[in-house]
């Protein structure tokens, strides 16, 4: 180990250095993949990182920050533009599903969601991330309003909200093993609703 190497990164104020984020970021995955959850601290993350932790507390104002761009950095969820709104929707639906159940992200966004039943911090952070996520999902719908499939008084962000509350109740309550026979159902009643 060279002197440097054996010094905590320095800081470089309010503004992140990305050669330090990167290192914390890599020490937070670390530290969630070797001691789960329930081990994942900003001290241990600090450590692991050589970082201090008012540095971590200064560029992610909460433990909950800090795991959501962990998870971003793990999630990688597709759009789908194929044409046919239920497809698009279903395909996103599919690949957020099979996301969370075949890599560590729905672990890391369950805690995070059940974090933020009891931490005011913790529920401004997912806020602020969903409504970022319910615009990205929320241009699905906008591509079909496009094409003329969708009302022109349909809100995209309230299509949104109804495909991410199907989801997260399934990440929640460990149902991430839907076919797609019963997404397609339930994307199905979410677009033409549920009136005989």
């Amino acid at each position: 180990m060279t002197a440097s190497e054996g010094k905590a990164r320095r800081s470089i104020g309010a503004r992140r250095n990305p050669a330090s984020a990167e290192a914390i970021l890599e020490a937070a995955e670390a530290v969630l993949r070797e001691d789960g959850y329930s081990g994942f601290s900003i001290e241990a993350v600090a450590r692991r990182a050589r970082a201090g932790k008012p540095t971590i507390y200064r560029w992610w104002p909460s433990k909950a920050a800090l795991l959501i761009d962990v998870y971003q950095r793990q999630k990688h969820i597709d759009y789908p533009d194929t044409g046919p709104l239920e497809e698009d929707l279903v395909g996103f639906l599919s690949g957020l599903l099979a996301h969370w159940r075949d890599t560590p992200s729905g672990p890391i966004f369950r805690s995070i969601i059940a974090e933020a039943q009891s931490d005011e911090d913790a529920a401004k952070a997912l806020a602020a991330y969903a409504a970022s996520r319910r615009v990205e999902q929320g241009k699905i719908v906008e591509r079909a309003k496009a094409r003329g499939e969708v009302a022109g008084h349909v809100d995209p962000l309230q299509v949104a909200d109804m495909v991410s509350s199907y989801a997260w109740v399934r990440l929640l309550t460990g149902r991430l093993d839907e076919d797609k026979d019963r997404l397609r159902a339930a994307i199905r009643a979410i677009v033409h609703g549920i009136k005989a």
